[in-house]
């Protein structure tokens, strides 16, 4: 027998709910979520659906995509995980977040109808989702794989989009621990004959493999579609149509490829118009929370989400174009990611380390995180991520560079040290 669900219209208590009822925090595997989904229509009259998966790189694909369709004037849904600050941030209809009551009767319509079945939070978070995009008749369904994707609940829909951003190293005990498994695991989201766009320069023979099984119709990145940086600081899109003169992004360049690919293929089969004047706008102006965001000036403070060693190879890149006197690193990871492979590529471009624990239940703790930096650098440890960068800011000169990066949680506790995520 499940459990009462709350009386009241409060979202904080839904979600608190939603933690309560499900013994545990991941179950892959479809069966249950689609029988929900179908039970309750929610896999039916669909408007055109892009399921977006990866390593890294998957939200800010999103965002690009979300806007580009935006600026040719078309109607989207975005589903996208985990929050920074709250929950409202998961799902965005036309680029705007929805209020609490939205989210509230959605969940509520999941767990009437959802009778015995058993559902994880996240599994409540992608049926809401559907139900939100539904009813508000959207053209376009932007979908961002939670965990892998094979398994993962969003696959329950037929994308007519798939798009993978990239393969990397994360998630082992779930997705295995080679790239070859992982991309096994990812390209689960692949149907027949289905349009699908490949970010990853270096796929996987697993991919390209279930890809021609498939006979999808694929486009891949350095094959298909490319970018280049100009002699100045433009950059050059080079696909099914060429944009040159591109604006530099405030989200990672390679995701912004991608989202241009995707859109140029959309726009072939879609009949929509874009002219390369707001193509450029876009690409200026499209950011999120968390990713290479600044928060404050002399000192420049940066946070970023990053959490494993592809994200923190790219992080490397971006730090190696933005020189700064001296580079304080504000660092706090979760126990289960790689953070030894993560702290090493970004340890050539930091001065001084501050390193704090991570107060939730995966969290890792600052000393252990010590040991995996060289003895000859400046290393703190702290027992929050807001008394890191406390240290950090005090010690910093104007013309100093404090990057604040690790986990989502850590950029949580900067944006708003009371706020939880899931």
């Amino acid at each position: 027998m499940k459990k009462a669900s709350p009386d009241s219209q409060s979202l904080n208590d839904w979600l608190s709910y939603l933690e309560s009822i499900h013994p545990s925090e991941i179950e892959l595997g479809l069966t249950r979520v689609q029988k929900v989904a179908k039970d309750l229509g929610l896999l039916e009259d669909l408007g055109h659906v892009i399921l977006v998966g990866g390593t890294n790189g998957k939200g800010s694909t999103c965002a690009y995509i979300e806007q580009l369709l935006l600026a040719a004037k078309q109607t989207t849904g975005v589903f996208s995980s985990p929050h920074l600050i709250t929950y409202n941030e998961r799902v965005r209809i036309n680029g705007e977040q929805l209020p609490d009551a939205a989210h509230v009767d959605a969940l509520a319509f999941i767990e009437e109808g959802r009778r015995d079945t058993t559902l994880t939070y996240f599994e409540f978070n992608t049926l809401a989702a559907l139900y939100l995009m539904k009813q508000a008749q959207v053209d376009f369904f932007i979908l961002e794989v939670g965990l892998g994707g094979r398994l993962d609940s969003t696959n329950i829909v037929d994308a007519d989009m798939a798009i993978i951003t990239s393969i990397g190293l994360d998630h082992q005990s779930w997705l295995g621990d080679t790239r070859e498994a992982v991309a096994f695991e990812k390209s689960g989201i692949f149907r027949a004959q289905q349009r699908v766009i490949c970010g990853e320069p270096e796929p996987p023979q697993t991919l390209i493999e279930r890809a021609t099984e498939l006979s999808c119709n694929i486009s891949y990145k350095g094959t298909d579609f490319s970018f280049s940086l100009n002699d100045g600081a433009n950059w050059l899109f080079n696909g099914s149509q060429v944009i040159d003169d591109l604006p530099n992004t405030r989200l990672p360049m390679t995701n912004a490829a991608t989202a241009l690919a995707a859109f140029s293929q959309l726009a072939i089969d879609c009949k929509l118009t874009l002219g390369v004047d707001k193509i450029r706008q876009v690409i200026a102006d499209t950011c999120l929370p968390g990713r290479l965001q600044t928060i404050s000036d002399a000192p420049q403070i940066v946070l970023d989400v990053a959490h494993n060693p592809q994200a923190g190879e790219y992080l490397a890149q971006w730090l190696a174009h933005h020189p700064a006197k001296k580079v304080h690193c504000v660092c706090a990871m979760l126990g289960d990611k790689d953070s030894r492979a993560t702290l090493a590529v970004v340890a050539p471009h930091i001065d001084l380390w501050y390193l704090a624990s991570l107060q939730c239940p995966r969290g890792a703790s600052a000393e252990e995180l010590a040991k995996h930096v060289a003895k000859e650098k400046s290393v703190g440890t702290y027992s929050q991520v807001t008394d890191a960068l406390a240290a950090a800011t005090e010690q910093a000169n104007s013309d100093d560079l404090i990057l604040v990066f690790g986990s989502f949680f850590t950029v949580s506790a900067v944006l708003s040290p009371t706020a939880s995520i899931e």
